[in-house]
């Protein structure tokens, strides 16, 4: 029974954010639902959740001493043993709330980075993840070897058996990184060949956050069984699948989901992944309008696309899980301005949403409603781009249609 409550209390963890002038507590509490789901996702249980109102983070502790003391103190009497915050921390906030708390620290970027190790499956995935792995490793080497200075007494122009212990790592990080980046060259030409072996086929990309419905997306239009899970992050492995609406065929990709504070190692491994973005002659933006914060979502995956690739291109906006959507209409005598919570489906798709025409749709993959609608304007949008490419088909086209 000891055992069976040691394993369980291993995977508890607490969470830690900050609200700032630029971010409100709605916002903050928002970020850590997000980070709740994350570590979810990678097995572990959030039992409480630690927030501090502060102008900058603390260079040192990321906290203020009083919330640090206030954090030790509950994960002490309540024996968690990891501690996860909101940001990603500086080399020298990591280690000061290490010595400071005495367990396992960690920031969101490795979490998002754990659970690419548990996802990924194919030997390229794996290669991307360990490369930005050891990036963001690298001026983060735990000082584990200084107690051995300590014990010697290094001088002041003498280094350590530490110092010489941490720079062998480094080393040994570096050459790893190296020979990666260099397998990672070396796959990235056979991908590169293979786009080109595809011909001039029409390509459309799935784009997104993370967890908004793309697979199963691509599942119902591929009518292939590509994963797809509740979690987030569910597939990292690009999927290509030859895709034929009515008599028209074009590929179809999957790409992994986006997400705030997506760290930039992994946007930098995952380049080839990304190469399918950037090569797509159209993108279908999948957006999980039941989400509170879908119009964010949006604005995260745009900014991304455009770090990404400077390039306009075609790009249809599907807002999925409608079947999800909710709202609470605001009584007649309450005269407070109008939030998203207040608003029905119907009423927010007379606002911005209305000046996108053929270019939005709204559907539901797990219901399959609108479907059949998605697939007809998608045949529209990839026919406009094979006809300029195969003029001589159009007339067969045009053809097919009036017989249809």
């Amino acid at each position: 029974m000891e055992e069976n409550t040691t394993e369980i209390s291993q995977d508890k963890a607490v969470l830690v954010g900050l609200i700032l002038p630029t971010q409100s507590e709605e916002r903050t509490n928002e970020y850590l639902d997000e980070l709740d789901f994350l570590a979810e996702t990678s097995s572990i249980l959030p039992v409480k959740r630690f927030v501090q109102r502060l102008n900058t983070p603390h260079s040192n502790t990321y906290v203020g001493e009083g919330k640090l003391a206030e954090i030790k103190e509950y994960i002490k009497e309540n024996e968690i043993p990891l501690v996860i915050f909101d940001d990603e921390l500086s080399p020298r906030q990591l280690r000061n709330i290490e010595k400071a708390l005495e367990v396992r620290v960690m920031d969101r970027t490795i979490l998002i980075l754990e659970i690419f190790v548990q996802r990924a499956q194919t030997s390229y995935a794996k290669t991307q993840v360990e490369m930005a792995q050891l990036q963001y490793m690298l001026p983060r080497l735990s000082r584990m070897w200084s107690h051995l200075d300590r014990q010697r007494g290094g001088g002041v122009t003498s280094r350590g058996m530490g110092e010489k212990q941490i720079e062998s790592d480094k080393q040994i990080i570096r050459t790893r990184i190296a020979l990666l980046k260099e397998e990672l060259k070396h796959i990235d030409k056979q991908m590169a060949t293979q786009r080109k072996n595809r011909g001039k086929l029409v390509r459309v990309a799935l784009v997104g956050y993370t967890n908004v419905g793309k697979s199963t997306i691509m599942n119902l239009l591929s009518k292939s069984e590509v994963f797809a899970e509740n979690k987030l992050f569910a597939t990292l492995d690009t999927t290509v699948r030859k895709v034929t609406v009515d008599n028209l065929p074009f590929l179809l990709t999957d790409t992994v989901g986006f997400i705030r504070k997506l760290p930039h190692d992994l946007i930098e491994s995952f380049k080839s992944t990304l190469d399918e973005v950037r090569e797509a002659d159209i993108l279908l933006h999948i957006v999980d309008i039941s989400h509170p914060n879908f119009e964010e979502q949006i604005a995260v995956v745009e900014s991304t696309l455009n770090e990404i690739d400077k390039s306009e291109k075609p790009t249809i906006l599907i807002f999925n899980k409608v079947d999800a959507f909710s709202y609470q209409p605001k009584d007649e005598d309450d005269l407070t301005p109008l939030t998203r919570e207040n608003i029905s489906l119907e009423e927010l798709k007379k606002t911005w949403m209305s000046k996108l025409n053929e270019n939005c749709i709204f559907i539901s993959a797990r219901k399959k409603t609108n479907i059949e609608e998605l697939k007809a304007l998608l045949y529209q949008k990839v026919k406009e781009i094979h006809v300029q490419r195969f003029p001589f088909n159009d007339f067969l086209y045009q053809n097919y249609e009036e017989i249809n």
